[in-house]
């Protein structure tokens, strides 16, 4: 019964505010806006001009919505950036504002980017020594095996952790410290902040889930290992 509860809370975690989100962008991905003059992607490239950041290209994409830091380029998914709808307009400005964070040298920003590329190779690494750790045991006959496992899940599961920790407050200033006071400044009607802020609120939730997820595999993990 335990472990029911367990893997309906992982399933709740991991899948409920996915589909939250997916929900709350399409009901305000449905229709142009009328006040809009342009589309996503053109109001992305003209918050970068407004910022003197021409350097900064504004692509399609076909990952999802994202800032990529190392190539300068925001992008966004074909319905965001062909589209003149609230989600369109909102997520644009969100995306730019992590181009604002990084034009600014913002610590909280940087540290996160840095991390990023460590995790990548970290989780490498953890992924070789708990794949390494059980022939090793058979076939030297190390002692150690457990405290192999436990730094390989470290390195998997704790740099996962770390880093949606610190990437929560970077997605929250880049929504309503950046993003909302700009939609605000003559870009959205009264009437439409609910809906952007609605917007913006449920992108946010994903990484306080994300974390909460990381948290419970790294218990998980813990938890496998003491045995």
């Amino acid at each position: 019964m335990h472990y029911l509860l367990l893997a309906c809370l992982f399933l709740s975690l991991v899948y409920g505010p996915q589909i939250w989100v997916q929900s709350v962008l399409k009901r305000y991905n449905r229709r142009a806006e009328e006040n809009f003059p342009g589309t996503g992607g053109e109001f992305a490239r003209h918050l970068l001009d407004r910022f003197d950041l021409g350097v900064i290209t504004v692509e399609i994409s076909e990952q999802g919505d994202h800032y990529d830091p190392i190539n300068r380029s925001v992008r966004l998914t074909r319905d965001k950036y062909e589209g003149k709808t609230l989600t369109a307009i909102t997520v644009a400005a969100h995306e730019c504002s992590h181009a604002f964070q990084h034009a600014a040298s913002e610590p909280l920003f940087l540290w996160r980017t840095r991390l990023a590329y460590i995790t990548v190779w970290a989780q490498r690494f953890g992924s070789f020594l708990l794949f390494s750790a059980p022939v090793a045991a058979l076939l030297f006959r190390v002692p150690a095996v457990s405290v192999i496992n436990i730094i390989g899940a470290f390195l998997i599961i704790g740099f996962a952790l770390v880093i949606q920790i610190l990437t929560l407050p970077v997605e929250l200033d880049a929504s309503f410290n950046k993003a909302m006071p700009i939609l605000k400044s003559g870009y959205l009607e009264k009437s439409q902040y609910s809906g952007a802020n609605s917007i913006l609120r449920a992108a946010a939730w994903t990484y306080v889930a994300a974390s909460l997820t990381s948290l419970l595999n790294f218990w998980r993990w813990l938890a496998v290992l003491r045995r």
